[in-house]
């Protein structure tokens, strides 16, 4: 059982060159690959993933800012060593869709008076990988700084 999840088939398609690597760090040759899949599928999937959850640490350990967005809100969340930093911008009228990039911008040059800007930080409640794992498979995806910088901004207005 993987740490964090499988590898889907196209993703290890186009990681074909790097597992191929992983197998020959691990001394297991293509012929022999070709064999435990015929003959040893527990083996194999456990070879995966081995495989997926060394690809997950990698992005994981890279990922220095995540977001969310909906339609009343947008979370930047930057990702530190021992604690996550939150800076957001959320709403409750209706008129507001922050997964709209022209309200966006809009609302950076002027915010509309309904919308609360803040920020707070936490500690992880688990390691820090697992807990942006657990972001991602919510519906976060990799950013930069960009807007966490002009949410940070829009606070000291």
């Amino acid at each position: 059982m993987p740490k964090y999840r499988l590898l889907s088939s196209d993703e290890l398609q186009a990681m074909e060159k790097e597992f191929i690597e992983f197998l020959i760090l691990n001394g297991i040759t293509a012929d022999e690959w070709k064999k435990i899949i015929a003959e040893d599928t527990e083996k194999a999937e456990r070879f995966v993933a081995l495989f997926s959850d060394v690809v997950w640490e990698g992005i994981l350990r890279k990922i220095k800012f995540l977001e969310m967005r909906g339609n009343n809100f947008l979370h930047i969340y930057q990702c530190l060593a021992q604690e996550l930093v939150l800076v957001a911008m959320e709403c409750e009228d209706e008129g507001v869709n922050f997964l709209n990039p022209d309200f966006i911008k809009s609302a950076m040059l002027t915010p509309p008076e309904k919308i609360n800007v803040y920020t707070s930080t936490r500690q992880y409640k688990d390691s820090r990988e697992v807990e942006l794992f657990d972001f991602l498979q919510k519906g976060a995806i990799i950013a930069d700084d960009r807007l966490f910088k002009i949410l940070c901004l829009q606070l000291q207005k």
